[in-house]
């Protein structure tokens, strides 16, 4: 289950209700025209992302074990959130129609917080462009949610993501435990990012 951020902002009642008008509203094509919000008629596409263990072996949230009903609830989940301004679960197409990615967004109003998960197909990575695509989604997240701090965390082994997190400015903020949906932990490495230190390369 996704944890939020260690940092605690303050955060008025009127910011957290626009940042969930702005979940529930929001408009994906910032993420790359290729990406839509995912319905239940998605699952089996999902599902086939998900039952390579190179896409999904690093991600402690997904829904284990993987079958049509499990990963069918847990885009229902993804919705419910969404309605509640928490979530967005996003997924990008090819040309087949089979699922390239997906990305997930967890979200707390309350604190003006996000948390970001995804995979690429593994046909699809290691092909370079990794870094500008994670750069646009948080600055997707950052511009078209609202929010001010972005959390991430990743596999103490999975130096792929961290390469592209601390690439993109990431301040390191050592270890947390991750709880995967069965309970279990996984000690994971942690980062943050604030909206305004992400702005201020670019004035």
């Amino acid at each position: 289950m996704s944890a939020p951020p260690k940092t605690v902002l303050e955060v008025s009642a009127d910011e957290a209700q626009a940042i969930r008008a702005a979940v529930r509203g929001a408009d994906l094509t910032g993420l790359g025209m290729a990406f839509r919000l995912a319905t239940v008629a998605d699952a089996a596409a999902l599902l086939e992302l998900f039952q390579d263990p190179v896409v999904s072996d690093p991600i402690y949230d997904l829904p284990r074990p993987f079958t049509i009903d499990s990963v069918r609830a847990w885009i229902e989940a993804c919705e419910a959130g969404r309605l509640r301004g928490e979530a967005l679960l996003a997924l990008s197409w090819d040309e087949a129609g089979r699922v390239a990615s997906y990305s997930k967004v967890t979200v707390w109003p309350d604190r003006s917080a996000a948390e970001l998960g995804g995979a690429v197909r593994a046909d699809r990575q290691n092909r370079g462009g990794g870094a500008a695509a994670a750069a646009r989604n948080f600055a997707w997240m950052f511009d078209t949610l609202g929010v001010r701090l972005i959390g991430l965390t990743a596999a103490l082994d999975n130096v792929r993501s961290a390469k592209v997190i601390e690439a993109a400015g990431f301040q390191p903020m050592g270890e947390r435990d991750s709880v995967r949906p069965d309970g279990t932990i996984r000690r994971s490495l942690y980062w943050e990012m604030t909206r305004d230190a992400w702005r201020a390369p670019w004035g």
